[in-house]
């Protein structure tokens, strides 16, 4: 009878819009079970979770941190046992939607995803473990990382996926966008992809643009590859077109169409226009970078074509988009989605086949032909220059138009995640200058840092112009600006005052790429990497030196004061100068850093600085 009393006072409490105490909450629900005694403190225990349910976060980890663990059942493979990538794309969407919305406290819809590859397939009775969580919260959106693996249950084995990326924008009920919370990062894994993802955010906004400027710089006629022994198949034979009624179960918590139920529908369609092409079973190995225009809701009609745009030697790329429309008799319909995806096809060995040619259909077909090559050159320069690991990355990568963005994408986010680095260890300080070294494989990353009478603004103007770098750096001879590149990315020949083993003097070609502060608490940044360019080869009058990941991180400490650092992540050839420094033989870090500072203050009012639009 009792538990009757307090469900009284629960409904009652409810009505007049009290807030309700969790512990007379849980004791409401318990008592109806039959416990009448009153609410009190109980003894921590963990929780058992149900199969393929959200774990919470632990109280020391990161509080948007959702996991999922599915185990994959005959319902959700394909022909041959393996998962359908479709059925993926619905649990990835889900777990980073959840992650989202736990950091925004409301309703979260999907606006893109990131290039996605899927580096194996996953059996039947296998489990699906998938962790998400927001790296970084802007104005009204955020970008979600996720990490997908699998684990064989009977051998223990766990195999990593695919790692994606994910923007969702929050959503207040009237629809309208809610300004979001910054997210404060933890760890030091959480410090660089907190650091990176307004990289990513740049990269994504330039996106469409770069494969415009291919393709202009591209000639407009284009020549169909040919292959011995291998006829064209026309395009329009790849056509596929199908419509999907959006029901209640297609719909997420908010009314509309799930994102990751589109992204399946999408995928399905695709599929089978590849299988036109190869008459066989294809698998999908990529997904291009997409964008969801607009949403729809319950009751509309999805209309999905796909079509093969272009096929290489062992890969084909499929169009596929997303039309809605709310009655049948209606005749305007909303883009939803487009998207890119590349399948192959694998013999028994798990090679991939030689595909047949494709022959595209005058105008549009050509054109979408023509995109499609254009966006494997920048697919590949994307995943050769973003994807793989600092450390696999050569030291001097060809720069041209195709990889310009991806490559300053590289040298900010290179010198982002130095800085974000932990164990950096105090090795000398001299007054106000503080030098750092930081031990890992075979690298040795220094940092030194002082703090500077001058505006962050103004010194970061000084010091991203390489051509005034021999005022106060004795080891710079000349740096002769070669290409300007845009607003925020230069490239320099450099000419230094050290000489090599050769008794000659060393030259570089150097990326040097800005940026400005993208929130409150950000650096101004100026990284530098070594690229090689055509127009500038090396000479026999110099020793072509390389800088792998190097620069300025300028953080403001008042108005009129702010902190400079300086980071080099040492290579082999630099290494013996580095280790001399480090030893204490040899002040000249300390000089050169204490040069850069009266450089800094002789210039801070300088007209041109003052003009400048920072």
């Amino acid at each position: 009878m009792l538990s009757f009393f307090w469900l009284r006072c629960l409904l009652k409490m409810v009505k007049e819009n009290i807030v309700v105490p969790e512990e007379i909450l849980s004791f409401c629900c318990n008592g109806l079970q039959g416990s009448t005694s009153p609410p009190c403190a109980q003894e921590p225990r963990e929780r058992e979770e149900a199969p393929g349910a959200m774990a919470s976060p632990s109280p020391t980890g990161n509080p948007t941190e959702v996991q999922m663990s599915q185990l994959v059942l005959p319902c959700h493979t394909n022909h041959c046992g393996e998962l359908s990538t479709g059925q993926l794309l619905k649990w990835i969407d889900t777990a980073a939607c959840l992650s989202a919305e736990r950091h925004a406290g409301c309703p979260c819809v999907t606006a893109s995803m990131d290039d996605i590859y899927f580096e194996h397939t996953i059996s039947v009775g296998q489990v699906v473990n998938i962790k998400a969580k927001v790296n970084r919260a802007f104005n009204s959106s955020m970008e979600v990382g996720i990490q997908v693996s699998y684990e064989d249950l009977c051998s223990g084995k766990h195999c990593s996926i695919c790692k994606a990326y994910a923007t969702f924008v929050a959503q207040a009920p009237s629809g309208s966008k809610v300004k979001l919370k910054p997210l404060t990062p933890q760890t030091e894994e959480e410090k660089i992809e907190h650091s990176i993802a307004a990289e990513r955010r740049r990269m994504r906004l330039v996106h469409k643009d770069t494969l415009k400027d291919l393709l202009t710089r591209s000639p407009r006629e284009t020549e169909l590859e040919t292959r011995d022994g291998s006829a064209a198949v026309p395009a329009e034979k790849t056509r596929v077109e199908s419509v999907e009624l959006v029901l209640p179960p297609h719909a997420n918590h908010q009314g509309n169409t799930f994102g990751g139920q589109i992204m399946a529908w999408m995928e399905n369609v695709a599929t089978i226009a590849a299988s036109r092409l190869c008459h066989a079973h294809p698998t999908l190995r990529a997904i291009e970078m997409f964008h969801f225009r607009g949403p729809s809701q319950v009751g509309d009609r999805l209309v999905l074509k796909a079509i093969v745009n272009n096929a290489f030697k062992n890969s084909m790329e499929v169009g596929v988009c997303a039309e809605a429309y709310g009655q049948e008799m209606s005749v305007s319909r909303r883009h939803i989605n487009s998207a890119f995806m590349t399948f192959v096809v694998l013999d028994q060995e798990g090679r991939p086949r030689t595909l047949p040619m494709v022959a595209p259909e005058p105008g549009d077909g050509v054109r979408r032909y023509r995109e499609a090559s254009a966006r494997k050159k920048i697919r590949l320069d994307r995943k050769y220059v973003v994807s793989c690991k600092q450390t696999e990355v050569p030291l001097s990568v060809p720069w041209d138009q195709s990889n310009k963005v991806y490559l300053s994408y590289n040298n900010v986010s290179a010198l982002k995640t130095l800085v974000a680095k932990a164990n950096w260890a105090l090795a000398r300080e001299k007054e106000k200058v503080r030098m750092y070294t930081l031990e890992e494989d075979k690298f040795l990353s220094f940092r030194i840092e002082m703090s500077v009478r001058i505006a962050a603004g103004r010194a970061f103007s000084l010091l991203s112009d390489l051509r005034r770098r021999h005022e106060w750096d004795s080891h710079y001879a000349s740096a002769e600006l070669v290409q300007q590149v845009d607003d925020d990315d230069m490239i320099y020949h450099v000419v230094s005052q050290t000489l090599s083993h050769e008794n000659k003097p060393q030259d570089f070609v150097i990326l040097a790429s800005r940026r400005k502060p993208c929130s409150k608490g950000d650096p101004y940044v100026v990284a530098f990497r070594s690229v090689t360019l055509p127009t500038h080869p090396a000479s026999a009058s110099f020793t072509r030196g390389e800088t792998l990941c190097s620069g300025f991180c300028i953080w403001p400490e008042s108005e009129e004061t702010s902190k400079v650092a300086y980071y080099n992540q040492a290579t082999p050839g630099y290494l013996n100068y580095v280790t001399t420094n480090v030893a204490g033989l040899s002040s000249n870090f300390c000089a050169t850093f204490e040069a850069c500072e009266k450089f800094l203050l002789k210039n801070k009012e300088d007209l041109i600085v003052r003009l400048q639009d920072l």
